[in-house]
Order: structure tokens, then sequence, then C-alpha cells
């Protein structure tokens, strides 16, 4: 039996961010922010392919990830949203990734819960999260947002802790 989803919302917002739907012109900052990785900075035309695929996907599974702006100052801080990653369009992985100088303030937090009521809203049943064992900051949100540790896997970049969420 397969069921049929809601599409989430592609435009979301809290008190201090709006996650909206991409646009060419984050291509330069979503490479920055990809580079803070430490693997090397991604070509900016290669970024502006991957937001075309990203907004393809999305027209495809009603499911996004969103760029973050905060609303007052207007600027691109990071992403947030629901991708089928390591799950499944029926059960998608909740995602997120901020610039290192966003970091401490609760906008994570404040992002994915907005992406959670979204997923709420599609009538998922359960997502899932799955996190690096090193990424204790990405693990305090998950806990505040009721995540909770279902099992762990190896893979080639190290141990993955996988967390989910019923939702109601």
């Amino acid at each position: 039996m397969s069921t049929t989803y809601e599409t989430m919302p592609f435009h979301l917002e809290t008190e201090r961010l709006i996650l909206r739907p991409w646009a060419e012109s984050d291509a330069a900052e979503f490479s920055d922010l990809l580079a803070e990785r430490g693997k090397g900075k991604p070509p900016v035309e290669r970024i502006r392919t991957s937001i075309g695929e990203l907004l393809a996907a999305t027209e495809t599974t009603g499911i996004a990830l969103l760029p973050i702006q905060r609303r007052e100052e207007g600027d691109f801080i990071g992403y947030a949203g629901l991708i089928i990653g390591r799950s499944t369009l029926e059960e998608p992985e909740i995602a997120y990734e901020l610039f290192q100088r966003a970091h401490g303030h609760g906008y994570a937090t404040e992002a994915a819960g907005a992406v959670l009521e979204a997923a709420v809203a599609t009538g998922r049943k359960r997502l899932w999260s799955t996190v690096a064992t090193w990424n204790t900051a990405s693990f305090r949100v998950l806990e505040k947002l009721a995540f909770e540790r279902d099992h762990v896997s190896m893979e080639e970049n190290g141990e993955v802790v996988w967390l989910t969420r019923t939702l109601p």
C-alpha cells in the first residue's frame, strides 16, 4: 500500500529565520559553506548545477532542503530540510548545516524545528537523522527536538549514529 503525502511547505518562517527555495544566486555562498567541511571549495558552476538538481528532486519528491537566511540581516547562514539521504521518501532524514560563524546561536534548532513542523504537515509518521559520532552540536539540536538514538553503523568516514523521531 502506498501512502500519498502532502507536499512540504517550501517557505518557512520562524522568529529569526526564513527558509525559502534555492535561487541560482545562492551558489557562491553555498560553495563557501561546503568549503568549511575542509575538503576544498567546490566550483560555483558545479554548485549551480547542484541547486538545479535539488529543485528538480523537490518537484519529484515534494520534500526539500531549503536555504536559511536570518530575517533581520538577510544573510545566507546555511540550509535545513528533508532529504531521502540514507533513508526513504516515506521516512526521510532531517538535515541541516550552518556556517561556523552561525553556530552557537540556536539557529540550527530553530530551523530544524520549523522543518519538523513542515514534516508533520505532510502527514509523515517518522523522521530519521544520521550524525557522525564526533558531531556533538548536532546531537544537542536533535535532543532538543526529541530525537532518540536507534542504532549505529560503520561507514567509510567512521561511525554514524541513526536517530529517529515519531511524528504526531
